[in-house]
């Protein structure tokens, strides 16, 4: 009867671990560089690394600006203000690795200079 139990128990443990695994795994990721922010529309166009590709992304309140200094939610402005910055030293945009759903980001990484060139 225990040994029933266990893999019972086991079965369960394996199949809560394969959700989690499976719903992470939905989101998309984006690597490349922010070339537009909308602030009005909390919009921001990544052009994909290695590609001329232009991809809109919807910023919500919930999303996540993570820098090599912490975590914080994205201020739109600031990161407006970082891309106008970033055009005047010559550099296409601000690179990124964008987590995504349906077009909507969960979390915005700043990455090195190497992923977004």
């Amino acid at each position: 009867m225990k040994t029933r139990r266990s893999f019972l128990m086991m079965f369960t443990v394996a199949a809560v671990a394969m959700v989690l695994v499976v719903g992470s795994a939905i989101a998309d990721e984006l690597l490349g560089v922010i070339t537009k922010v909308d602030v009005e529309a909390k919009k921001l166009t990544v052009t994909e690394k290695g590609s001329d590709k232009e991809t809109q992304v919807t910023v919500n309140d919930d999303t996540e600006y993570v820098t090599k200094k912490g975590s914080s939610k994205v201020d739109m402005e600031k990161l407006s203000k970082g891309l106008e910055r970033a055009k005047e030293k010559g550099a296409k945009g601000i690179p990124v690795k964008v987590t995504h759903e349906k077009g909507v980001a969960s979390k915005i990484e700043r990455v090195g200079k190497k992923a977004g060139n």
